[in-house]
């Protein structure tokens, strides 16, 4: 009786074990990740968690970290692609679909969201490579069918094949049905029947034979860093079944040197990938994009996340669009097409799916009624150039159609047309336009001539205070001048002389430094001229109030000792607000909406303004307690003229530019400057200095005033308060009884 070994039999128990668990395993791989699908059929964020340890390095989990290193594609590739699809997308391709069946395209996808699929076909293969493919025909049906359980994967086919002549010994073909409806149907090709070397046209099959390790050009190359048991193809058009396919195909090694050798591949239907021709989508793209899809579909509910796009979308054409990068800015606008067949969309889209569910439960697909208009993102030229910011097209202007912009890219490139470069572009705005939908201005102009003539103007008064103050230098010792004290009547005219310069700052375009110099000529110039003559009217004021017989001797230098801290502080003031927040021109519009900078107004003129008017108000008060006062040459009244006629054209000027010209042009807010100006500046040296200068002219310069004698005026209210000249020797008797007599008859008016 001969003994039967039992080993054999356990180890070929043992090995069904293997397999049965591990086909329970794809079963089980195969529902989770279907249960893991994300609104649009996408994986889920678990579903690449599982990707092995030297892909994850490589990957970094995000679809950005997907490089090709030195086989990124160029731009002839990428054009030569673009040509394919729109040969497709314009049924342009006549016979050749009929000698052709395969159109590839000469990019590279990003494989990571099939990171699942692979992974299955992954451990497809490592079963078939334990188990062998011959020994088992059960199983090869059984493993491609569980490959068609992900929701990607549109074929799977299994061959068996000899080792010395390359012919087919067993095949399995399982295609997933067009519709939901159904199981998989089991596919009979003469490309890869029994007793036949498959056919070399299909795009995801290579002969090991002839190229080890399937290293083919059919193959695109592994992304860097990342080890695939298999290869993936480079997207290819199908002719016959309509539709675009990535592939990844697995070569199975032989068990021993000789025998038969299996090869596995998976089709996955790429054909809701977008061609999105435009930069890398941000989120602005995005949101456009989901108010496009939302034309077709009211019942759209969320719109796609960030990282979702970006799957959804081809990498290698971003970028690629024809629109002029300096001018024009790229919109994608996906592509829509009636369709006479019922479309299949998943409920989770819609906002009402009782609305549009086929009856079940709530867990099957929206049946949605023929002639809807669906995305079909496989198009050249599915986007719109539009003109950026400072540029416009008069014939369009919504912008460029991508598909006639590629067209004529295609003549330009080929010497057909000019239209690419003549046509088909934005132009610029005009200067200072921020957008424009012509040529016409934005910038107010302004009137040089007529500008130049004012500044020139406001410069000779400039310098003819100049001249005036040398002139009083001159005649310091004739009595006209000398009694109304020659150092304020020169720091006087030096105050309106930079009073006249500020029509200097703001005569240029506006900017920064202008508005500067514009702030200081005008702030500063009217402390130094107001207060100047706000002291000797000061003075005056004094002098008539004091109730002693006693004179009340004022001198020069008592006034400016009180003058200089008040030039300290609007001095003080002027430089913190230059250093810490220098006054900016900005932009304001006229009445005709055109454009023109204008020195800013912030808390810093506001404060300014009112310390003025405060200033302005104590003024006005000191010279109307002079109002009855009595000086040589009258000039306490002409002061008081003065100061009055500053304080109302300061008033009048600003309720013109609040109430009556808010929108006024460069050259009116000139003019009203240079009229401001001239009415308070000139006038004020008329007032001051014209009469002085007119006794002088006609000789009279050092003659007291008469008249001030007769009123009873003597040398002590003079408004330089320090009595006669020098010439003059003065009776001290007679001095007294004047200053008896002229207390007597300011007692008299204060009853």
């Amino acid at each position: 009786m001969c003994k039967i070994p039992l080993w054999p039999w356990l180890a070929i128990a043992w090995r069904q074990l293997v397999v049965l668990v591990l086909l329970q395993f794809i079963c089980a791989s195969a529902v989770q990740s279907s249960g893991s699908r994300t609104n649009d059929g996408s994986p889920g964020p678990g579903t690449g968690s599982s990707t092995g340890s030297r892909e994850s390095a490589g990957s970094g989990g995000s679809g950005s970290a997907f490089q090709l290193g030195a086989n990124k594609p160029t731009m002839a590739a990428i054009e030569d692609s673009l040509q394919t699809i729109h040969d497709i997308a314009t049924e342009n391709l006549g016979t050749l679909c009929l000698t052709k069946l395969f159109r590839p395209l000469q990019i590279t996808l990003n494989p990571e969201r099939y990171a699942g699929a692979r992974q299955k076909a992954d451990l497809a293969a490592v079963v078939l490579q334990d188990v062998g493919v011959a020994r088992h025909n059960g199983l090869l049906d059984a493993l491609a069918k569980g490959l068609l359980s992900d929701v990607h994967v549109t074929s799977a086919r299994i061959l068996s094949i000899n080792i010395s002549d390359g012919i087919v010994t067993n095949s399995v073909w399982w295609n997933k049905p067009a519709s939901a409806m159904g199981g998989p149907i089991r596919i009979e090709e003469d490309g890869i029947a029994v007793g036949r070397i498959p056919d070399p046209s299909y795009p995801w099959f290579e002969d090991e034979s002839s190229s080890p390790g399937l290293r083919s050009p059919k193959f695109a190359p592994s992304p860097l860093n990342i080890s695939f048991k298999g290869w993936w193809t480079y997207p290819y058009y199908s002719c016959s079944h309509k539709r675009w396919i990535l592939s990844y195909s697995v070569a199975i090694p032989p068990m021993g040197r000789h025998g038969l050798r299996g090869f596995l591949s998976i089709d996955i239907d790429i054909s809701d990938l977008q061609v999105n021709q435009c930069n890398n989508p941000n989120k602005l793209e995005i949101m456009s994009y989901n108010q496009h899809l939302r034309q077709y579909y009211p019942f759209v509910r969320n719109s796609k996340p960030t990282e979702e796009e970006q799957y959804s979308q081809i990498e290698a054409f971003h970028g690629s669009h024809k629109c002029h990068v300096h001018s024009m800015r790229c919109v994608y606008r996906p592509v829509t097409m009636n369709v006479a067949t019922a479309v299949n969309l998943n409920y989770n889209h819609y906002s009402n799916t009782s609305s549009y569910t086929n009856g079940s439960s709530g867990a099957g697909p929206a049946i949605i009624s023929k002639n809807l208009r669906v995305i079909s993102g496989w198009k050249r030229g599915a986007y719109e150039c539009k003109c950026k910011d400072g540029f416009y097209s008069g014939p369009h202007p919504q912008g460029f159609n991508g598909s006639i912009m590629e067209v004529a890219y295609q003549e330009y490139r080929e010497n057909i047309s000019s239209f690419f470069m003549d046509s088909f572009v934005c132009l610029r705005c005009a200067p200072g336009c921020a957008t424009c939908t012509g040529p016409d201005p934005c910038l107010a102009s302004y009137n040089w001539v007529f500008r130049t003539t004012l500044l020139t103007f406001s410069v000779m008064c400039a310098g003819f205070t100049i001249v005036l103050a040398l002139y009083m230098y001159q005649h310091r010792k004739i009595k006209v001048f000398k009694v109304a004290s020659p150092i304020f009547l020169t720091i006087t005219l030096l105050g309106c002389a930079f009073m006249y310069l500020e029509m200097a700052a703001i005569f240029p375009i506006l900017d920064t430094y202008s508005c500067i110099a514009t702030k200081w000529t005008r702030h500063m110039g009217f402390c130094v001229t107001y207060t100047a003559l706000l002291m000797k009217t000061w003075r005056v004021s004094l002098t008539y109030r004091v109730k002693s017989a006693h004179k009340v001797k004022l001198t020069d230098k008592q006034l400016l000792q009180w003058m200089v801290p008040i030039l300290l502080v609007m001095f003080i003031y002027l430089g913190t607000w230059t250093l810490s927040a220098p006054p900016t021109a900005e932009k304001i519009v006229d009445q005709n909406g055109l454009i023109f900078k204008q020195c800013s107004y912030n808390w810093w003129d506001h404060s300014l303004a009112i310390g003025e008017v405060l200033f302005l108000a104590w003024g006005i008060r000191v010279c109307y307690n002079v109002r009855n006062a009595e000086s040589l040459y009258n000039e306490a009244r002409l002061i008081s003229y003065a100061i009055y006629n500053i304080a109302l054209v300061n008033t009048t000027m600003v309720a013109f530019h609040l109430f009556f010209f808010p929108q006024a042009g460069p050259d009116i807010k000139y003019l009203l400057g240079f009229i401001r100006t001239q009415l308070s500046t000139s006038v004020t040296i008329a007032l001051v200095f014209g009469p002085k200068i007119l006794r002088i002219l006609r000789g009279q310069g050092d003659q007291w005033d008469q008249r001030a004698r007769k009123r009873g005026i003597t040398a002590s209210f003079s408004l330089n308060g320090i009595g006669l000249v020098p010439e003059e020797t003065a009776d001290l008797y007679q001095e007294n009884e004047e200053l008896k007599k002229f207390r007597n008859s300011l007692l008299k008016l204060n009853l």
